[in-house]
C-alpha cells in the first residue's frame, strides 16, 4: 500500500475548503499590493476652474482636461487629469470646494479662475481668493499652473462667443502640455 502524494495530503484539522480560502486570501493580498504599487507611479493633475475648464458646450471628452490627459498618455505619462470645472463658478466657489476638489496625492493643479467674479459682482475678492487657493495648494506641496482668460484669446469659439470649440480646447491642452510635463517631472 503506497502513501498518497504529498499534495493530496491535507494538514491536520484543515479541510480543502479552508485551504482554498487561505490560497484565495493570499492571492487577494498579492493583487492589492500590485494595484497599490501601480498607483504610486500615477501622477494626479486636477483642472480647477469654471466653464472653460468644464468644457461648456462640448462633449466631456473634448474638454481641455480630457484632451490634455490623452496627450500626456500618448507621451507615455501615466497621468490622470481630473476635471474639476463647474459652469458659472467663481474664485470664492473654487476656494470653498478646494479640499474636496483636490484630493491627497495631487501633484499639479491647473487653476482657471475665469471671469465669473466680474459677472457676479465679486470681482473685489478675486485676487485674494486666488492668493488663498495658491497658498493652500503650496502648503500641500502641490504645483500650480495658472490658466488666466488671456490664454483663450484668438482661439476658435462657439456661437456664444465665449466658450471654446473642441479645437480651441485642444489648443489649450497643447499649450499646457509642456508645463504639466515639467511640473510632474520635478
Amino acid at each position: 500500500m503506497s502513501a498518497s502524494p504529498r499534495w493530496k495530503q491535507r494538514p491536520e484539522g484543515s479541510t480543502w475548503g479552508e485551504r482554498l480560502e487561505s490560497v484565495a486570501a493570499a492571492l487577494m493580498v498579492a493583487c492589492l499590493a500590485v494595484f497599490a504599487c501601480a498607483g504610486l507611479a500615477h501622477a494626479q493633475v486636477v483642472a480647477l476652474g469654471a466653464s472653460q475648464t468644464y468644457g461648456k458646450g462640448v462633449d466631456r471628452s473634448q474638454s481641455y482636461p480630457s484632451q490634455l490627459e490623452a496627450m500626456l498618455r500618448a507621451k507615455g505619462q501615466n497621468v490622470r487629469v481630473e476635471n474639476a470645472g463647474i459652469n458659472g463658478d467663481t474664485t470664492g466657489g473654487m476656494l470653498g470646494r478646494l479640499d474636496g476638489a483636490v484630493p491627497n496625492g495631487t501633484r499639479v493643479v491647473i487653476l482657471q479662475p475665469g471671469g465669473n467674479d466680474m459677472r457676479k459682482g465679486s470681482e473685489a475678492s478675486r485676487g485674494a481668493n486666488i492668493s488663498a487657493i495658491v497658498q493652500r495648494l503650496n502648503a500641500r506641496h502641490i504645483r500650480v499652473i495658472m490658466l488666466e482668460n488671456g490664454n483663450f484669446r484668438g482661439l476658435p469659439r462657439q456661437t456664444d462667443g465665449v466658450h471654446l470649440t473642441p479645437e480651441g480646447y485642444r489648443a489649450i491642452a497643447q499649450r499646457l502640455l509642456p508645463q504639466v510635463v515639467s511640473a510632474i517631472g520635478r
